[in-house]
């Protein structure tokens, strides 16, 4: 009765998640609590998953990614990399190479974050449609996340078991031997086919929107990277959606600069564009606010956020100018640009006279938001997301954490978990990511969900559940090892596409657990099949959480992931079907 309970109870649980809008944290939870209410799973064994190492090495993982984020790494590296090529497919493998990369050393979630926006602007230097491209950095990200154990929070979770319940310890690199081909024959796939699979098609915030221009002014910082390069080598030629409208240098302005033209230092440059690409030029190294009032403002400039605030008539500022206004001493913010109902603001920041219903871009304090979002003197304050200027100076710092991190868990000086609490901690002595800015980038509903779904399969497992479908499953099979793998990578998948990938992971483990003990032979491979198929998840945007991040920025439908993730699906099972059992000597 116990079992059947149990059954009913998850059944219930997936099948809530795959036909209602409920949060699958949420329901997950309400699952385990029923079968502790109902004594199936003991308290003690319910929560144990709330401890295992896998959900907090992935944990700390999250805050090495916002620490290589908040210094500028990713950034960075995808300006160098990503180029100009001069078609979708030159630029779908562009795309795609650094990102498996990056994504076999970061968690892909956070990374796919980072790259959004980064994409979306090289898009439109492109002209091309950012639909080309958001699919294919999704699928990167997770075909990278197969080389390395800490590709991906579902390799992380299935380690931690394996470790737990076997005393197996996997090596940085053991699943690369299948993860690395996988990745290359995935990539290729995609590049040779993505170009007519993908739709040319406008996201529909941008279909929508009328956007703001601010303008806004940034000085070269003398000394620094830019001094000595030409406008087009500095990267300001092609900035999407800003302009470089005229370079002002010892008074003498100079209007329509060539690519060709080289800066100097204490260079101004004045751009006109959207918010969203002057968040980018805050990412360039060697480029400051040329409004000093910046610096003037309480506090380390990471710190702080941008703000768009619009000014109301009953604000004191309006028919005074900035400076006079003395804006940086009555609000604790600077003005960094005005946006005035898209006409071009041709003065200084300080010189420009406030008037009702001027958008400022503000850099303030993140209390600034909740100070005056009920002031009248705005008729409305929003904070700008993910604004912070980047740590640029502390860049070295979080690149060699990073590579410590490796290094440490390859020769096995470290367990993985270890290494990557670690890795958190000197990510934040070294003031590489701020504290409040490494408890927002955790995802705590990724972790809720591995706890959660870590006691059903616990429950599962004490019941006799998993036992069951191990053996039939094994008997489906004829203990032919190819046809074991490909069981059980179907199943999972199938589980993949209908929840999540690391609750998949979670109740499956248990059940190549028991194929395994039924056989006689290693657990690890049934592992590495697990890690793969939960973490190839191409056919839907619900199966995994970078397929359903893509879907705005790239105004995809549903079924846009069907056209190529199928037949991805497919290629990686018959690849994890040919290779594991060859690998693993099954």
């Amino acid at each position: 009765m116990d079992a059947i309970i149990a059954v009913v109870v998850t059944v219930s649980a997936l099948a809530v998640i795959a036909f209602t809008r409920a949060p699958v944290d949420f329901t997950f939870g309400g699952a385990l609590t029923l079968l502790m209410v109902l004594g199936i799973a003991p308290v003690d064994e319910a929560l144990r998953g709330f401890g295992s190492e896998g959900l907090i090495t992935v944990a700390a993982m999250y805050v090495v990614a916002a620490g290589l984020r908040d210094t500028g790494v990713v950034s960075w590296i995808a300006r160098q990399l990503l180029g100009r090529p001069h078609s979708a497919r030159a630029a779908q493998l562009r795309l795609m190479g650094p990102v498996a990369v990056f994504s076999a050393f970061l968690n892909n979630t956070p990374l796919v974050a980072i790259m959004i926006p980064a994409v979306r602007e090289w898009a439109r230097n492109l002209d091309m449609s950012a639909s080309k491209l958001m699919i294919p950095l999704s699928y990167a990200a997770v075909l990278g996340g197969t080389i390395t154990l800490i590709g991906t929070s579902t390799n992380l979770v299935v380690a931690g078991l394996l470790r737990q319940r076997a005393d197996i310890t996997l090596g940085l690199f053991d699943i690369a031997a299948i993860g690395v081909p996988t990745a290359i024959v995935g990539i290729a796939f995609i590049v040779l086919f993505g170009d007519r699979a993908f739709p040319t098609r406008k996201p529909l915030l941008e279909k929508l929107s009328d956007p703001r221009e601010y303008s806004l002014a940034m000085t070269v910082t003398d000394g620094g990277p830019l001094v000595g390069k030409t406008i087009e080598a500095a990267g300001l030629r092609n900035l999407a959606h800003m302009y470089l409208i005229e370079i002002e240098r010892a008074g003498q302005i100079t209007p329509a600069v060539d690519s060709d033209y080289y800066l100097a230092g204490d260079d101004r440059l004045v751009f006109v564009g959207m918010v969203d690409s002057v968040l980018e030029l805050q990412r360039i190294p060697g480029l400051t606010p040329a409004e000093g009032q910046v610096f003037k403002l309480d506090g380390r400039r990471p710190d702080r956020i941008l703000v768009e605030a619009v000014v109301s008539d009953s604000g004191p500022m309006v028919g005074r100018t900035i400076r006079n206004g003395r804006f940086r001493n009555y609000y604790g913010a600077a003005i960094v640009a005005v946006a005035r109902n898209g006409v071009r603001l041709k003065q200084k920041v300080g010189d420009i006279v406030l008037r009702a219903g001027d958008t400022l871009l503000l850099e303030a304090a993140p209390g600034f938001v909740e100070a005056h979002k009920n002031s009248r003197d705005f008729h409305l304050v929003s904070p700008v997301p993910d604004s912070s200027p980047p740590h640029l100076e502390r860049r070295a710092f979080a690149s060699i954490v990073l590579a410590s991190m490796v290094v440490v868990v390859t020769t096995g000086m470290l367990p993985m978990v270890t290494a990557a609490l670690l890795a958190a901690g000197a990510m934040l002595l070294t003031r590489c990511v701020s504290p409040d800015s490494a408890r927002r980038s955790v995802d705590w509903t990724v972790l809720l969900v591995i706890g959660a779904a870590l006691g059903l399969g616990r429950a599962l497992e004490m019941t006799g559940v998993t036992d069951l479908l191990a053996g039939g499953l094994s008997n489906i099979s004829g203990g032919n090892p190819h046809l074991l793998v490909f069981v059980l990578y179907l199943v999972t998948v199938l589980f993949t596409e209908v929840i999540t990938n690391n609750a998949a992971a979670v109740l499956m483990f248990p059940v190549g657990v028991g194929m395994a003990e039924s056989l006689g032979i290693s657990v690890v491979p049934f592992a590495v099949t697990i890690m793969m198929a939960a973490s190839a998840s191409f056919a839907t945007p619900v199966g995994y959480q970078t397929n359903l991040m893509v879907m705005g920025p790239g105004g995809y439908r549903f079924r846009d992931y069907l056209v190529l993730g199928i037949p991805l699906t497919m290629i990686t099972c018959g690849m994890s079907t040919l290779l594991i059992p060859m690998i693993w000597r099954m």
